[in-house]
């Protein structure tokens, strides 16, 4: 069996959830021993996955059912994670789902992160069989680590007494960052860091509104390398995620596999069945929730969960990830 793993308009994604997930889809294979291709124009393969939502994609799919292949379409999008994001995205929403809907139905086979992402595609009306499968992390790649902590405190002047939160994410509505931005302005003696490109998250005229008027200890570190945020899961003492809408979530399983030390999310729809408020996270519904957590975690020192979070990473491995995928290819190919 021999995989085709596709992406177009790779740089466009390549800083994306969809660049990561394409990077655990090929060291999963390779873990378990499947040959794969990432060359655009091979057509020597049996199963092509493919895995960006482009006009590209389409064409693909099309390519390799013309040399009688099979298609595995990788859902990371939806009309939901779609929303509230760059400028104009509300307004073309509509159109991106009916765009995904055709795309999606090129597939024998859908694969999606989670159970949650599952059921908004099966809403629909794509009736194609539909497995979920988590995008994996790569637990010898993120892992708690005293060097990168020492690099990331060095290069961004953090002292031993500062308490520190961070949340990793393009610059959205979607992904929380007003309400980042509002719950620290609660906590003027506290660091709070966003990592993630301002210019490429095209801000919506709110965003650039809130950006105008940062509080004094909000820092916008910008795009950073792995090893840089491995430093800043191992240093922080919340991970804040307050995403309204995800299909999964991978810098959640990052945060959880550098054993952060506390994960605090918003509770969405995508995390049911697999993360649990105070249990193996903090979880919170809005900004009040947030600021009387995030309270408890820095001033009253609540016990972290950083263990029972590093279980749920590690069910996640890649490894894992790819006799998942593999089972699915066979099945596909077998039908």
């Amino acid at each position: 069996m021999k995989i085709k793993l596709y992406v177009g308009n790779e740089n466009t994604v390549k800083l994306s959830g969809i660049g990561k997930a394409f990077y655990h889809q090929q060291k999963a294979l390779e873990l378990n021993n499947i040959e794969y291709t990432t060359y655009n124009k091979d057509k020597d393969f049996d199963l092509v996955h493919i895995n960006t939502p482009f006009i590209n994609s389409y064409f693909e799919a099309k390519r390799a059912k013309r040399l009688g292949k099979k298609v595995i379409m990788h859902a990371h999008s939806t009309e939901e994670d779609f929303k509230n994001s760059f400028i104009f995205s509300n307004m073309l929403a509509p159109l991106y789902k009916k765009w995904l809907i055709k795309l999606y139905n090129q597939g024998d086979h859908i694969i999606t992160p989670t159970p949650y992402s599952k059921k908004l595609l099966e809403s629909y009306g794509i009736d194609i069989p539909i497995t979920p499968i988590s995008n994996g992390i790569d637990l010898g790649r993120f892992k708690n680590s005293r060097e990168n902590e020492y690099q990331f405190v060095e290069k961004f002047k953090i002292s031993p007494e500062d308490k520190l939160v961070i949340s990793v994410g393009w610059v959205f509505e979607r992904k929380g960052f007003d309400t980042f931005v509002e719950v620290a302005s609660n906590f003027p003696d506290v660091k709070f860091i966003w990592f993630g490109d301002v210019e490429k998250s095209a801000p919506t005229g709110n965003i650039l509104k809130i950006l105008k008027n940062l509080p004094d200890n909000v820092l916008m570190a910008g795009y950073v390398d792995s090893l840089t945020l491995i430093g800043a899961y191992s240093r922080c003492d919340v991970f804040f995620f307050p995403s309204r809408e995800e299909t999964e979530g991978i810098v959640v399983l990052e945060a959880l596999a550098c054993r952060c030390k506390n994960v605090l999310l918003r509770d969405i729809p995508v995390f049911d069945g697999w993360m649990k408020g105070g249990v193996n996270c903090h979880m919170g519904n809005d900004s009040n929730d947030f600021i009387s957590l995030i309270n408890d975690i820095v001033y009253n020192e609540s016990n972290s969960l950083a263990n029972a979070g590093y279980e749920v990473a590690s069910q996640r491995n890649i490894k894992e990830v790819g006799k998942q995928l593999i089972a699915v290819y066979h099945e596909t190919l077998n039908r």
